[in-house]
């Protein structure tokens, strides 16, 4: 015979192995890095979310680090699917991304090419998003040889598009080159019509919120606009994102959202692009009120 405390247990059993959701009230936060970084560029944003959010549970992707985030990223985006797949699938409410620099784009085609994701914010901390057009100490590391005007050559054919940066970089004085060429980029903005654009789309729309953030004196991000989706006509004056063509077309979703109330911009000066990710001040302001 049963007795009643028995029973209760059995009752709590099936509840006590369902996947979890939130901890203490919070979603489950994953964090994607940038170019030539790694998990431990982020122990203190990792820091600042447990600090603010006790009992959150951070996740900081360890693969593709350093030098192994030059690889192509349609390879990445498949490593990090992998990774962060088991995370969503035990988070009932979801899980929120944080995704730095290149790991911004990384997490754009996540969103895009994940049909069944419960990706709930997408916060893109000072990413490339629209591409990336400047002389950096990032572009002299990578082509040394190599200027901003002369990049192009290298990185718009079969051997360049195996280099991350080149999967991305957006000349404005090529953009014919740059679309027929470039097979990342292009594809996930809808700038190069394709059969699966239509998916992408509803699969990006799936996100709750997206969260850009970006500002004046990154120093790296060229122009720093295309953390806002803004970029470079062929004159070198900077579109912002609503005069964008992908956005009044409203090519991947991005409208969608901002009809829907759910696009958010950060702008902060005075920072630079290796420090966003340790500014408290950042995360205060930008970061903090979305990870609930």
């Amino acid at each position: 015979m049963t007795t009643p405390i028995a029973a209760i247990l059995l009752l709590l059993v099936p509840v006590l192995l369902l996947p979890r959701g939130r901890v203490d009230g919070y979603r489950p936060v994953i964090i994607v890095h940038g170019l030539f970084d790694g998990p431990k560029q982020f122990q203190k944003m990792v820091l600042f979310i447990k600090k603010t959010h006790p009992g959150t549970e951070v996740t900081v992707v360890d693969m593709y680090n350093h030098m192994s985030s030059l690889k192509p990223l349609w390879k990445q985006v498949q490593g990090f699917h992998l990774a962060i797949e088991p995370i969503m699938m035990k988070a009932l409410d979801g899980v929120h991304m944080l995704c730095f620099s290149q790991g911004g784009l990384i997490c754009r085609a996540l969103l895009s090419t994940m049909p069944n994701h419960n990706i709930h914010t997408f916060i893109a901390l000072s990413s490339p998003l629209a591409g990336q057009y400047g002389d950096t100490d990032y572009l002299q590391r990578v082509f040394p040889s190599f200027m901003k005007t002369t990049v192009f050559r290298v990185c718009y054919n079969r051997v360049g598009q195996k280099v991350s940066i080149c999967q991305y970089w957006n000349d404005p004085h090529h953009r014919s080159s740059y679309l027929k060429n470039n097979k990342f980029l292009p594809l996930l903005n809808g700038d190069t019509p394709h059969s699966k654009l239509k998916s992408w789309r509803e699969n990006f729309l799936r996100i709750k919120k997206l969260v850009l953030i970006g500002g004046p004196d990154d120093g790296v991000i060229t122009p720093w606009q295309s953390s806002h989706f803004g970029f470079y006509d062929s004159k070198e004056h900077v579109v912002e994102m609503r005069n964008q063509e992908f956005y009044r077309n409203d090519t991947f979703g991005l409208k969608t959202l901002s009809a829907r109330g759910d696009l958010s911009l950060c702008l902060r000066a005075g920072v630079k692009h290796i420090h966003w990710h340790s500014n408290f001040t950042v995360f205060t302001d930008c970061i903090e009120n979305w990870l609930t």
